[in-house]
């Protein structure tokens, strides 16, 4: 390939260009480019489902390696191979499917009704200023109130069967989901409010296009508080006269100083809040398709 110089300029000032001939084949030759890449593209990354579970793996390990030197006793807390093997004794047994069966039946029970009647309270005390005032107030000292005291109580209103667990996951779910709705309502932009108007949307229409949606967001996150709370009160629900469940097995557990089966509930009862709280941002990815948000970097 040849260079050649265009002739200098009369003035002296040298504004020749360079061209760059064809080769023999009649094409250009290709130039050395070294393509820019981002420094952040260059390091290794690491897979995310590595990195989630090196926390717990590392965690895992140390507890195996205090109980195995004699640091944690078993009397105090059972090592995770005793607790591994126990818990394949209560599954092989059937008793554990028996009671995560009857916990998950009131769990939903409760969660189906706290949202009922947290997202009507919501709806009620957010659209309408009337409802706000006959609303708002009394839920607002209810809430101060821990559920975990109206225990004795719903025992005296419901007795020991059923009904009084249901009430106080119930109870623990209502607020949460109250709260989130409420204010994802109150939060609605009011340039779309008068965006819809001058559309020509009625009332419920603004309520079904615009108020709605513009809440889902605090709403989903409503829902993910009220399972975290709907799993805690259900512990505190089957410590009440349990004759199944995963708290009864605990309650058993306790009596006869079992820390290996009391830590295989408790990693049931994380495991299940767990699972409940993939499902709920799952459904919040498919139904939030329109909100871009920020996923970290």
């Amino acid at each position: 390939m040849s260079i050649s110089h265009a002739p200098p300029d009369p003035s002296g000032a040298d504004i020749s260009p360079i061209s760059i001939s064809k080769d023999d084949a009649g094409e250009h030759s290709p130039l050395d480019l070294v393509p820019l890449v981002p420094t952040s593209s260059r390091r290794t990354r690491v897979p995310r489902w590595l990195r989630r579970t090196t926390g717990p793996l590392v965690l895992l390990a140390l507890w195996q390696l205090l109980s195995s030197t004699g640091v944690l006793t078993s009397d105090v807390l059972a090592s995770p191979g005793r607790i591994a093997r126990v818990g394949w004794d209560l599954v092989d047994s059937g008793s554990l499917a028996s009671a995560m069966t009857t916990s998950l039946q009131r769990v939903a029970i409760g969660l189906l009704l706290g949202t009922v009647i947290g997202t009507g309270l919501a709806l009620v005390s957010g659209l309408f200023r009337v409802g706000e005032d006959l609303v708002d107030a009394p839920v607002q000292m209810l809430r101060t109130v821990p559920f975990v005291g109206l225990i004795p109580l719903f025992i005296i209103w419901f007795g020991i069967g059923e009904a009084p667990k249901v009430a106080i996951i119930t109870l623990g779910v209502t607020f949460p989901l109250y709260l989130n709705v409420y204010a994802g309502i109150r939060g609605v932009d009011s340039q779309l409010i008068e965006a819809g108007e001058s559309l020509g949307l009625s009332r419920w229409g603004l309520v079904r296009h615009v108020v709605l949606p513009g809440a889902l967001p605090n709403a989903m996150t409503g829902l993910r508080y009220s399972l975290g709370i709907a799993w805690l009160a259900l512990v505190f629900a089957e410590q009440i006269n349990a004759d199944a469940g995963i708290g009864f097995l605990m309650v058993q557990a306790r009596d006869f100083l079992q820390t290996d089966v009391i830590v295989v509930c408790l990693i049931v009862y994380a495991f299940l809040g767990l699972l409940a709280d993939f499902l709920v941002r799952t459904l919040e990815r498919l139904m939030l398709q329109w909100r871009p948000t920020f996923t970290g970097r």
